[in-house]
Order: C-alpha cells, then structure tokens, then sequence
C-alpha cells in the first residue's frame, strides 16, 4: 500500500512540473514583451525599460523560470505585475469563492446521481430511466451559461429564494454563505449529476447480470446484499467520471462565477490573461493542478480500496 502511495504521489509532482513548466514557456511566448500591456500605449521607452527591470523580464528566460520554480516549491508565487501584490494573497482571497461553489457541486452531482443511477439500475425501463435519458440529451444540447441565466431569473429574481448575484463568505453568515453559492453549484451539477448517473446505471445493469451475481441470488442473499455487492462493483466508472467532473467544473466555474458576479478565479484569469499577467497566471496554474493531483490521488486510494487489483497495477 506504502508504495502505491508513493507511486501516485510522484506521479502527481511530476504532473505538476511538467504542466506549470509547460505554462510558464507558452505564456511567455504568447504575451511576449508584457509592458506595452502593462503600462499603456502611451508608455516612454524608459518607462518600459525599467518595468521589465522591476519584474525581471530583462533576465534570460531560463533565469526567469528557474527563479519562478524554485521559489514557488517554497509556496510563493511571485508578485503579480499590475498591482505589484503578492500572488499568494490574491488566490487566498480567490480560491475558496470558487473552491466552495465546485465542491458543493460535486457533493450534489455524488448524492444526487448515485441515487438516480441506483433507481434506475434496479428498474430499467422505467419512468425515472427515461426521464433520465431525457435529460441527458436536453442538458447537453443547452449552453452553461443560458442555464445559469434561467436559474437567476426563476429563483433569483422572481422567487427571491436565493441572491440573485453576489458572495457571502462563511466568516458572516453561514446560511447566506449557503444560499450564495446554491444557484451556481446547481447550474453547474446539473450536467454532472446525469454523466454520474448514466454510468453508475450502465454499469450497475451490467454487472447485475454477471455470473456471480447470480450465484449469490442462488445462495439465497437478500436483495439488499446483492444489491451492495452490484454496487460495490460498479461504482468505480461513476467514481472515475465524478473526479473527472471536479476538474472539469473548475473550468466550468469561470463562466458561471461571471454571471453571478462571483469573486472567484474565474474574473482573476479574465483579468490577468488581457493583461499579460504571467505570475498570476502561473499560481492560478498551479494551484489548479494541485487541485487535480490530489482529486486523482483520492481517486485511486477510493478505487484500490473498491477494487485491490487497482493496488496490483
């Protein structure tokens, strides 16, 4: 166990090199000289020339990405070059806005699907089972961010049942915290909570009619055991497509978090991509990875705990 452990936590530092490495070359050649962005059009040479000076740009790129690395292996990301503010401040102040909206739509998209995809194993066919293929194909075909807006306009500003736009931290009120981050957790956990339920039923349906299953109705177990053994091993494809949904709702959250007015990343990496801010781009970057690897890490403790041939691969 110790050294699957190990294994996937190389894996994930490796990870994380090689994409913030990867970042940190194509943003440099894509925004090229930062200052003119920086500092305006109207910007004297000198002006320019002592910027790059006071961010370091005039160094080699190699000395530039090496003093990047090794200072965040430390935890810090640098300053950023607008407001000459630590990065590590900003994504303290930004992160768990949009940290706690994924989560919570995750936590949905788990409860939610999983019961779903359960009922809908156990009785194929059935009105919950077309009801949820229905969905699929209608939540798909609708974009995020018109979801977004139907939800702000039904509960928000005609029922009045949760704000319509704005963040409350949990430091003020918990139930406001709560009620914040409601409507866009929901928006987006929909699309998740059908993928999630989709799979746990394909593959509930499937192992349900495997020999051993069989074998065990034989054997004259309740329907609430074999039910558990079915579970138990269908639940890693949902599991998988679950932490892939985490991942893909911490994309997802930077259109939702702009119509809902969150302060979150997404409004930070709008800002910082128009103006070439490379340092918050850096620590956005990996601050997202970090996300990833340890989403993956759980992921596969989870899955070798389900499953211990996982462990033997």
């Amino acid at each position: 166990m110790l050294s699957f452990i190990g294994k996937r936590l190389l894996s994930g530092i490796m990870l994380l090199l090689v994409v913030t490495s990867g970042t940190f070359f194509l943003a440099h050649l894509a925004v090229g000289d930062p200052t003119p962005g920086l500092l305006g059009n109207s910007a004297t040479p000198a002006q320019q020339a002592a910027l790059r000076a006071k961010i370091g740009y005039d160094q080699p790129i190699l000395v530039q990405f090496w003093d990047w690395l090794s200072h965040a292996a430390t935890g810090n990301f640098g300053t950023s070059w607008r407001s000459f503010q630590p990065v590590g401040d900003q994504l303290a102040l930004r992160v768990p806005v949009t940290l706690s909206v994924v989560v919570f739509a995750t936590l949905l998209a788990a409860v939610i699907g999983v019961a779903v995809g359960i009922a809908c194993g156990l009785r194929p066919g059935g009105v919950l089972d077309r009801v949820l293929k229905l969905a699929s194909v209608v939540l798909f075909a609708l974009p995020g961010f018109w979801v977004s807006l139907v939800l702000v306009t039904w509960f928000g500003i005609q029922l009045k049942w949760f704000p319509a736009v704005g963040y409350v931290s949990p430091d003020v009120s918990v139930g406001e915290w709560i009620r914040s981050i409601t409507l866009p957790s929901v928006s987006l956990a929909l699309g998740a909570i059908v993928m999630v339920a989709e799979q746990l039923r394909n593959g509930f349906m499937q192992v349900a009619n495997q020999d051993f299953v069989r074998t065990l109705r034989a054997r004259g177990l309740s329907s609430r055991r074999v039910t558990m053994h079915v579970l138990r091993n269908a639940s890693p494809a949902a599991l998988t497509v679950l932490a892939l949904m985490f991942v893909g709702l911490l994309g997802g959250a930077i259109v939702v978090e702009i119509v809902f007015n969150l302060p979150g990343i997404g409004s930070l990496t709008q800002s910082a991509s128009q103006i070439g801010d490379i340092p918050i781009l850096l620590g956005l970057t990996a601050i997202t990875v970090v996300f990833v690897v340890i989403v993956n890490f759980l992921l596969d403790l989870v899955l070798g705990w389900v499953n211990p041939k996982v462990r033997d691969r």
